[in-house]
C-alpha cells in the first residue's frame, strides 16, 4: 500500500517548501476512513443519549451541565497524550496510531454495556450512587472513546498529501455521520418494533439500553477492520514522506518546545474553536429537554411524553446527520479559496437553525433546525481540520493534533461550568439555551476571517 513514488516538492504562499507525500489509492482513502463509522456510531449513542439517560435517573436540570464536563475534560486529557506518544511509537504487526485505537476500542465496548444500566442497580432514583454510578461511567466512556478516536485523525496528516487531506477529512465525517445516523435512529426503530420506550421511574427504557449493545458491537468490529486493513508508513517511509532528518526523528520534544513551533494558523483557530464548541453542548444537553418543552409541553422524565421527544431528538440528530453526508461530499471538493466562504455560510445557517431550536414549536420546525444545523456540524468538524492538516510538517502531528483538541474541549468545559448560571437567568428553559448557542455560532462564522488558508 505504500509504495508509490514521492511527487514533486510544493512551495506554499508562506515560502515554507512541503514534500507531497504519495497520491492514496482510491481502495486505501476508504480503508483509513471506513472505520470511524463504528466509533461515531458509539460516540453518537452517547452524547445523544446522556442527557436523556441523566435526567431519567433523576438528575437536576440546573445541574445537568455538571455531567458534560466530563467528556471534554477526558478529551483534553487524553488526545495530546495519544497523540505525543503514538507519535513515537512503533509496532511492527500493528504500526503507529492502531495499538491506540485496540486499546481505546476494548474500553469503550466494556463502558457501552455499562453506561444504559445506571439505574438499573438498585440505587433509587435521584440517589447520589445513581447519578455517581453514571457519571464516572461516562468518564471512562469518554476516555477511551477519545483514545480510540484520535488514531483516525491522525493517519490523515500521517498519510495523506495536500491535494488529497480536504477529501479524506470530508470522506473521514461523511462515515462519521452516517455512525451518527445509525446510532441516532436505533431507539427510534426498536421502539417501533415493539421494545419497550418506557421504563420503571428511575430506569432507562430497554429500546436505549438495546441501541448501546448493539453500538457496542458495530464498534468492535470496525476498529478489527481498521486494524487489519490499513497499513501505517513506517518509520523511514515517515522520514523521507516527510522530508525529516535523522537527527529530527531521534529528537527528544517536549510538549511546550512543540507548541512553540506550531503554525500561527494553530492559534487562530482555536479561537474560532472556542465559540464553535461554547455552542455544540448545549445542543447536545438541552435538545432533549428544549423538544418536550416545546413541542411535547411536558418537562418531566417519567412521561410518556418526555421520552417521546427523547426518541424525536434522535430523528431530528439523524436528520442533520444526513444533511451531513450530503454536503460532505460537495464539501470534499472545497478549495482554499472556497473554504471560508463556506464556512461562515454554514455556521450562519446553524445559528439561524439554533434560533428555530429555541423558538419552534412543530416537528417540522425541529426538522428544518437540525437540517440547518447539519450543514453547520460536516463544517466545523471538516474545514479547521483541513487548514490545519496542511499547515502541518509531518514531525509532530500527533502532538499538535491531540493539543488542537484542547480548543474543542475547553471551551466545553467553560460552557459546561456556567450553564449552572446561565439556564436559571433564562427562566429555567432549556429552549432558551439555544439562543446563547445560536450567537456563538454566528461570531465562529465571521471568526475563521482571522486563518489564512494557504494550500
Amino acid at each position: 500500500m505504500t509504495g508509490s513514488e514521492l511527487k514533486e516538492s510544493e512551495t506554499s504562499t508562506s515560502g515554507v517548501v512541503k514534500n507531497r507525500l504519495p497520491n492514496l489509492t482510491k481502495v486505501q482513502m476508504f480503508m483509513m476512513t471506513f472505520g470511524y463509522f463504528g466509533t461515531q456510531v458509539a460516540f453518537s449513542m452517547q452524547t445523544g443519549s446522556m442527557g436523556r439517560i441523566f435526567q431519567t435517573i433523576g438528575a437536576d436540570p440546573n445541574n445537568l451541565g455538571f455531567f458534560f464536563i466530563l467528556p471534554p475534560l477526558a478529551g483534553m486529557i487524553m488526545q495530546p497524550l495519544v497523540g505525543y506518544f503514538s507519535d513515537k511509537t512503533w509496532l511492527p504487526k500493528l504500526g503507529r496510531r492502531m495499538p491506540y485505537l485496540i486499546g481505546g476500542s476494548v474500553v469503550s465496548f466494556i463502558v457501552m454495556l455499562m453506561l444504559p444500566n445506571a439505574g438499573s442497580l438498585g440505587f433509587g432514583f435521584g440517589s447520589a450512587a445513581a447519578l455517581w454510578f453514571g457519571a464516572v461511567t461516562v468518564l471512562f466512556m469518554d476516555l477511551a472513546a477519545n483514545v480510540s478516536q484520535q488514531p483516525f485523525k491522525m493517519i490523515i496528516p500521517d498519510m495523506a498529501n495536500e491535494t488529497q487531506s480536504n477529501s479524506l477529512w470530508s470522506m473521514q465525517n461523511v462515515w462519521g455521520s452516517l455512525g451518527s445516523l445509525v446510532a441516532f435512529v436505533f431507539p427510534f426503530l426498536l421502539t417501533a418494533l415493539g421494545v419497550a420506550n418506557t421504563a420503571p421511574r428511575g430506569e432507562v427504557p430497554m429500546s436505549v439500553k438495546i441501541s448501546f449493545y448493539a453500538s457496542a458491537i458495530i464498534l468492535a468490529l470496525s476498529a478489527f477492520f481498521t486494524i487489519k486493513n490499513v497499513k501505517e508508513y513506517t518509520p523511514e517511509e515517515m522520514a523521507k514522506y516527510h522530508n525529516i532528518s535523522a537527527a529530527e526523528q531521534n529528537e527528544k520534544s517536549s510538549i511546550v518546545n512543540v507548541l512553540k513551533s506550531v503554525p500561527k494558523v494553530f492559534w487562530l483557530l482555536g479561537i474560532v474553536e472556542f465559540f464553535v464548541w461554547f455552542a455544540i453542548p448545549y445542543m447536545w444537553t438541552y435538545s432533549t429537554g428544549a423538544l418536550a418543552e416545546n413541542i411535547w409541553h411536558v418537562t418531566d422524565p417519567s412521561t410518556a411524553g418526555y421520552q417521546a421527544a427523547g426518541n424525536w431528538f434522535g430523528i431530528v440528530q439523524a436528520v442533520y446527520s444526513i444533511v451531513a453526508i450530503i454536503v460532505g461530499l460537495f464539501f470534499a471538493r472545497l478549495t482554499k479559496k472556497t473554504r471560508r466562504p463556506a464556512y461562515t455560510v454554514s455556521m450562519i445557517l446553524g445559528g439561524i437553525g439554533f434560533l428555530m431550536i429555541a423558538f419552534g414549536t412543530t416537528k417540522l420546525s425541529s426538522i428544518i433546525a437540525f437540517a440547518l444545523f447539519g450543514v453547520a456540524w460536516i463544517a466545523l468538524i471538516t474545514i479547521p481540520f483541513t487548514i490545519l492538516t496542511n499547515a502541518l510538517d509531518g514531525k509532530h502531528d500527533g502532538i499538535v493534533l491531540g493539543l488542537f483538541n484542547c480548543f474543542i474541549c475547553i471551551p466545553q468545559i467553560v460552557a459546561s461550568s456556567i450553564s449552572f448560571l446561565i439556564l436559571p437567568a433564562l427562566g429555567g428553559s432549556m429552549a432558551h439555551m439555544f439562543i446563547v448557542a445560536a450567537i456563538a455560532f454566528f461570531i465562529a462564522g465571521f471568526a475563521i476571517w482571522m486563518v489564512r488558508d494557504e494550500i
